[in-house]
């Protein structure tokens, strides 16, 4: 089992969308947090050490990330998505976009849902 970790801004929009689109899928189990200290779901080092695939919205967040974070960022992968802040929780258009970006990262086969 995969560990995989959506972290944008604020987590309400993006890594969240991210982490219910991804939640059902086999092989993988998924998280989602956000930079911004007073979010709901902040980045925790815990987090971090759990994750082994670290997908960011923004190249700001994997800077923002490694600034904040680096003495608790190992061997873990960073991947930027290039998703700005313009999509509301799921929406079609957004959930397209992880469906299309995220897989190739994971190397894992949806081969059926939880």
């Amino acid at each position: 089992m995969r560990h995989v970790l959506f972290i944008c801004s604020r987590n309400q929009l993006r890594s969240p969308t991210a982490e219910h689109v991804f939640a059902k899928w086999l092989e993988i189990e998924v998280a989602s947090a956000g930079l911004d200290p007073k979010c709901k779901e902040p980045v925790t080092p815990e987090l971090l050490t759990w994750a082994e695939v670290i997908f960011v919205m923004e190249k700001g967040h994997r800077n923002r990330l490694l600034k904040q974070f680096r003495a608790n960022i190992k061997n873990q992968k960073i991947i930027v998505l290039g998703i700005t802040d313009d999509y509301d929780y799921m929406d079609p258009r957004l959930v397209r976009l992880f469906e299309t970006l995220v897989p190739p990262h994971l190397g894992v086969a949806r081969l059926g849902v939880k």
